[in-house]
């Protein structure tokens, strides 16, 4: 994404925070952002669409800064889980994204109601795989359960504490209470063997989403991040990273991805001296052919 595109959606995004989404029009943002009619038109074809550019850039950022929480730490590691949480819910508010997620659920766009729905189906399968993470294998299939039980939980419990004013609890202790109620949860689920959900129907319900094999999107995530790690001094930072999300979001995003474009991209790295040799780019590579090998044996 260029910065003049970055700039128009932060500048949108102080209007949506200020005013609302709804009472935001497509002109006060060209007004706010310095831009012609013309420029907004050839980033975005609605504000709806901007509005999902907005929530896909602060969803990214978060994913990255969750995942470097994960650096060098036991992914078992239920205190790192605990913060991993508390980020996200404090990315929420740092951005008012509950009152923009108001706005949307009691709007008619079908539009951005399908996207906030696979929003909250794509947080419930983290939560689900960081469960397998904590509580191991033998529980997995009660652990989808327990993580729509935990959701519940957490959302209610924020706002109630919101609206006791008188309440000095703090964010953190809200997210270790719920994690400790979790935790005997999900010994007490997997103890009484009973289940309402198989874990299989989250495959149903984000049927286009390529992200669903989590030990893909696992090596996938790794071998981006540190491929990004090593440009730090790198003369075209921007544009190698913007490659690699490229290929980052075409894999994960994409309802059909286009091989040839990946392949492509990938070459354009490759004839990077950076990147000779570079054992990163090469896993990459290995993982783009066996997923495209995958889908062939598919048909």
């Amino acid at each position: 994404m260029n910065e003049r595109k970055r700039h128009v959606i932060k500048m949108a995004h102080q209007l949506f925070m200020e005013k609302g989404f709804q009472a935001t029009s497509i002109q006060d943002i060209i007004a706010y952002s310095g831009i012609s009619k013309g420029t907004f038109y050839n980033y975005f074809s609605s504000k709806n669409e901007l509005l999902i550019a907005l929530f896909k850039t602060i969803y990214k950022q978060l994913e990255k800064d969750r995942n470097d929480l994960l650096i060098g730490q036991d992914p078992s590691d239920i205190e790192v889980f605990i913060k991993q949480v508390e980020l996200q819910l404090e990315t929420n508010r740092a951005n008012k994204l509950i009152s923009l997620f108001e706005e949307v659920i009691f709007s008619n766009d079908e539009e951005l109601k399908n996207y906030m729905k696979n929003g909250n189906l794509r947080m419930l399968r983290w939560n689900y795989y960081r469960f397998i993470d904590i509580f191991g294998e033998s529980k997995k299939p009660y652990l989808l359960d327990c993580s729509i039980m935990f959701m519940g939980i957490l959302q209610h419990n924020l706002k109630y504490n919101n609206f006791a004013t008188e309440s000095n609890v703090n964010l953190n202790q809200i997210v270790r209470y719920c994690v400790k109620r979790m935790v005997k949860m999900v010994d007490e689920v997997a103890n009484s063997d009973e289940q309402l959900l198989k874990p299989e129907v989250l495959e149903n319900w984000l049927p286009n989403c390529n992200g669903n094999n989590h030990g893909f999107k696992k090596e996938l995530t790794h071998e981006i991040f540190e491929l990004k790690r090593g440009l730090t001094h790198h003369a075209e930072q921007e544009k190698m990273i913007q490659l690699l999300d490229f290929i980052q979001e075409e894999l994960l995003d994409s309802k059909k991805p286009r091989k040839f474009l990946i392949d492509m991209t990938l070459q354009s790295l490759k004839s990077d001296e950076a990147f000779s040799h570079n054992t990163e780019l090469t896993n990459l590579e290995k993982l783009v052919v066996n997923y495209f090998s995958q889908i062939e044996e598919s048909y």
